[in-house]
């Protein structure tokens, strides 16, 4: 996750694939932007020496969970609690890294309904959502 208070669209959400290196935080985001307050005129770190983010996500969307099904990605956004008009609430899947809607309807007229925060897939590909806002636990089930 980006860090909060510097609009509604930056910093954006991240996935990385991990590997030796400095991947920004806290002096760096995205395409190697310096952060004004923890890294002025980049002067604490030298943004240049930063790992590129492998996907680049809507800021704010709180990306908590991740699992891979079927060779896709899916990613649960938690939701946004900071921004004017409210981002996430949703799961998510890339393919071919591009993000299409895995499962919406937790964000109602602006209203969170629910807050996914993590994927578990078993061994049956059977996909289970945590939701921390309702306490529930969702199977998602193949029709």
């Amino acid at each position: 996750m980006g860090r909060d208070l510097l609009g509604d669209d930056v910093p954006p959400d991240e996935v990385n694939i991990i590997k030796e290196g400095h991947f920004g935080w806290p002096y760096c985001y995205d395409n190697k932007v310096p952060d004004k307050e923890t890294n002025p005129n980049n002067s604490k770190f030298d943004c240049n020496k930063t790992i590129l983010p492998t996907l680049k996500l809507q800021a704010h969307s709180a990306p908590l969970g991740l699992a891979f099904y079927n060779g896709d990605l899916l990613v649960s956004y938690h939701g946004s609690w900071n921004r004017s008009i409210p981002t996430g609430y949703k799961v998510v899947r890339f393919v071919n890294n591009k993000q299409e809607d895995f499962i919406t309807g937790w964000l109602l007229d602006g209203k969170a309904l629910g807050r996914p925060a993590d994927i578990i897939v078993d061994k049956n590909t059977n996909i289970y959502i945590s939701d921390d806002k309702t306490g529930v636990v969702y199977r998602v089930v193949k029709r």
